[in-house]
């Protein structure tokens, strides 16, 4: 019998540790916090968006970074398999808007708990509370692990699924980078992705809370258009989040590390108008309000926490008279509703990231096996790679893909 060390029961490291019992192993997963799947219980703000229900290739399209890296492990285990695994382990699931799937029950614990109860089905012995501090090598191959205690353990093969560096309060403070590296890894650079934004403009913080639906967003980099998206955002006290600003943020961040690019949010807030059709919605409200002053004569068109910012930054007052307004100033606030901008300053910290971009360069990884091409017996799975997705279900799919190949090849290869 093979045995296997899984380091970390994260998605990928408890997949991966189920495929290799269920191939014949014997299987220790260690993992550094006192339970398992700790990430995985606040993932889709704890309803756990296990997957995402379509084909393939669109998975891989919105796994941004190196999608096409999973191309063959993802097919070998796609999301229909990791929706049957659900089923058939108790926790039937649903699709929701945009193929999201989630475990019916709403709870994040029910998906992990599946997965703990699968574990201890197939005898695998799982060590909490047992931080792992180097990945051992004897004749060139990946032979056992150094726990932080000091402990040796022994295996014909190492998985790393340690996470990223994102939310190191479930587990994931980067100690996968620094083994990988110690064993010859190239890592590339971790950085935020999914994260909030930070922007320079303090009138946020007089809106923080609001959120709009159904705006475009466009990124804007040295004034270019570079990233457009459709659908809904938040604003908070230091910024932008919410769906659009996480999808955008993966961009951004690469483009902070490069340094002197302006970086700017543009907020349409009408998309469904041309300008022609907003100015005259505008003529419209302007004269149903025409003995009202401006701040009071746009409730029908913008929540009300907006009306000053839009109007201060058409460079009106809300006090201003409807039936004195020109139509250059009427066109001025119909430019800024659709043309709401924003100087981004920074990002949130890695640590308030959902996913981690960078890690274990996938170049040095099989995709068919995930095992090194470095070190013979080191097989890699989810965040610890430069693998990430958007929000929708994509990183835990791929987390799921490359854990289920890391499992089953562990057991199958010399």
């Amino acid at each position: 019998m093979k045995k296997i060390l899984v380091v970390g029961a994260g998605p990928g490291g408890m997949m991966a540790a189920i495929k290799a019992a269920e191939n014949g192993a014997g299987v220790t997963l260690l993992e550094k916090m006192k339970l398992p799947g700790r990430k995985m219980r606040i993932t889709g703000k704890g309803r756990c968006n296990i997957t995402n229900a379509a084909d393939v290739p669109e998975i891989i399209r919105n796994i941004e970074g190196n999608g096409r890296f999973l191309n063959s492990c993802m097919r070998a285990f796609d999301n229909q398999d990791v929706m049957q695994f659900f089923t058939d382990n108790g926790v039937p699931v649903k699709v929701e808007r945009g193929q999201r799937v989630f475990p019916q029950s709403d709870k994040a614990q029910d998906c992990v708990d599946a997965m703990v109860h699968r574990l201890h089905e197939l005898g695998v012995h799982i060590c909490c509370d047992m931080p792992v501090r180097d990945i051992l090598t004897a004749e060139g191959r990946a032979a056992g692990v150094r726990t932080v205690s000091g402990a040796i353990l022994k295996g014909d093969a190492v998985i790393l699924a340690v996470g990223g560096a994102s939310y190191p309060a479930t587990g994931s403070t980067g100690d996968g980078y620094r083994m990988a590296a110690a064993l010859g890894h190239t890592i590339v650079t971790p950085r935020p992705a999914l994260v909030p934004l930070t922007t320079e403009e303090d009138w946020v913080k007089d809106v923080q809370g609001l959120s709009l639906r159904n705006v475009r967003l466009t990124l804007l980099v040295d004034g270019a258009a570079q990233q457009e998206l459709f659908g809904e955002m938040m604003f908070t006290h230091f910024g932008v989040t919410g769906p659009l600003i996480l999808s955008v943020s993966r961009t951004v961040s690469g483009l902070l590390q490069e340094k002197g690019h302006l970086l700017e949010l543009e907020i349409n807030l009408k998309p469904a108008l041309t300008p022609e059709q907003l100015d005259a919605r505008l003529q419209r409200d302007f004269e149903k309000y025409q003995r009202k002053q401006l701040g009071n004569a746009m409730v029908d068109l913008l929540p009300h926490k907006l009306i000053p910012i839009v109007i201060d930054n058409a460079f009106l007052t809300s006090e201003h008279p409807v039936n004195q307004l020109k139509a250059a100033e009427r066109h001025q606030l119909a430019g800024v509703m659709q043309h709401l901008t924003l100087t981004v300053s920074g990002t949130r910290p890695i640590a308030e990231a959902i996913v981690t971009a960078g890690g274990v360069d996938v170049k040095e990884i099989n995709p068919k096996t995930m095992e090194s091409k470095l070190v013979p017996g080191l097989y890699f799975a989810g965040e610890v790679t430069d693998v990430d997705g958007f929000t929708g279900g994509y990183n835990l799919q791929a987390a799921f893909s490359m854990g289920a190949a890391a499992g089953q090849w562990s057991v199958w290869n010399d």
